[in-house]
């Protein structure tokens, strides 16, 4: 007689993942920052504001100040409205509704 199991197998449980957090405004002005500096790189242009956030970017990480992050997104947005009204390829109006939220975040 074959021996009966002891225990039944335990119901494995999916975890849903949890919704993603809008995050704090200092990460959403990073991230910002962040994602005006690659899509300046890939369109090749504006090189002295991209060398400019790049310094910010640094900055912050050593003094933790992001006043300056929030004037660079200022700026970005501003040469990506004008490139949206031109149709670039590449700017998107997520791209640019993004970058608000991140300014509004503070706000």
């Amino acid at each position: 007689m074959a021996k009966a199991p002891s225990k039944a197998p335990a119901a494995t449980a999916k975890k849903t993942p949890a919704p993603k957090k809008a995050g704090s405004p200092i990460e959403l002005i990073v991230k910002a920052c962040e994602v005006s500096l690659t899509k300046l790189n890939e369109l090749n242009i504006e090189h002295e504001l991209q060398s400019e956030i790049n310094w910010c970017l640094g900055s912050f990480q050593n003094d933790q100040n992001p006043i300056g992050l929030y004037q660079m997104v200022e700026r970005s947005l501003i040469i990506f409205k004008a490139e949206l009204s031109k149709k670039t390829k590449g700017v998107t109006a997520k791209l640019v509704a993004d970058l608000e939220k991140a300014l509004k975040a503070d706000a």
